[in-house]
């Protein structure tokens, strides 16, 4: 039942996804409300909220348009459990920003398969990219992947592996103008976030630890079917799955790198890996081995978020 409602795309599944999701997160943030919290406070998270949609929708927006599935919101679905798996990303805005910029950088890296106005996504990714590092600093490691998408599509073309450079320029300038007028809050704070942190005893409770080792379990799981199902592809599709499968690489890289490591970390990894489980779901021919895996998969997802509260 749960998968053939999102073996299809329609408007009725964004609006589940858009209710269900509100309330998930309503709860996660009065969970974690302060007692004297003032509408300040809420008008914020609502914001966030906004955000964390937005980035449901650019996901879909990405799948759908360059046909990375086979017509369904699988993507979108995957998306939201994941978000399940590891509510913390909810409390940290900074995450939240950085991924839905990251997902802008990749729908434009994608689209780089028309081969039409491929300088222009060039430095609208490498921009968003830069712009991201500014909230999580090391979001720039997925820089890597506009080099890598150069390489994929339009590597004959020099100035398409420069253009990333001016990118850097332009975010540079805006960055140090908006730190004058800060009094140079914005380059403290950001030299603060550019150390590298290999500590990986973070966890809270035993449910967190139990989330994430279940989380890589399914994560490898998927990648390594991914790879073995890209040679399959239409010619045309195998550079935009491969430009998936680094983008997931370069997420788990972002985590890793990451000071002040949390599993909401992972939220980077969350596009490319819906993608990546989408494409997995869809090829299961048995319809009752398809609706046990969604209906566990949303299980594990309830079961984490309660336990995290």
């Amino acid at each position: 039942m749960l998968a053939s409602v999102f073996s299809k795309t329609r408007p009725f599944n964004y609006l589940v996804i858009g209710i269900l999701s509100l309330i998930f997160f309503s709860v996660k943030i009065i969970a974690l409300a302060q007692p004297n919290a003032d509408w300040i406070y809420y008008v914020e998270q609502f914001g966030l909220y906004l955000l964390l949609f937005a980035s449901l929708f650019v996901l879909n927006f990405i799948t759908l348009k360059n046909g990375l599935t086979k017509g369904n919101n699988y993507a979108l679905f995957l998306f939201f459990v994941f978000l399940l798996f590891f509510s913390s990303i909810f409390q940290n805005k900074n995450i939240i920003i950085s991924n839905f910029l990251l997902l802008l950088a990749l729908r434009r890296l994608i689209s780089l398969k028309s081969l039409l106005q491929t300088k222009e996504k060039i430095f609208d990714a490498s921009f968003w990219i830069f712009l991201a590092a500014l909230f999580h600093f090391w979001s720039i490691f997925y820089i890597i992947l506009v080099f890598i998408a150069v390489i994929l599509h339009v590597s004959k073309d020099y100035r398409n592996w420069i253009i990333p450079f001016i990118a850097l320029f332009a975010v540079t300038i805006l960055f140090f103008l908006a730190n004058s007028i800060l009094d140079n809050s914005l380059m403290s704070t950001l030299l603060d976030k550019t150390y590298i942190s290999f500590d990986f005893y973070y966890f809270e409770n035993i449910y967190q630890r139990i989330a994430l080792a279940l989380f890589t379990s399914i994560s490898l799981f998927f990648f390594v079917m991914h790879v073995f199902d890209v040679p399959n592809k239409a010619l045309n599709m195998q550079s935009s799955h491969k430009t998936i499968l680094f983008s997931f690489i370069l997420g788990v890289g972002i985590y890793v790198l990451s000071a002040n490591k949390n599993n909401g970390c992972l939220a980077f990894c969350f596009g490319p890996l819906a993608i990546i489980g989408a494409n997995f779901i869809e090829k299961i021919e048995n319809n009752w081995v398809k609706e046990i895996v969604v209906y566990a998969l949303t299980g594990f997802g309830i079961f984490f978020f309660i336990m995290q509260l």
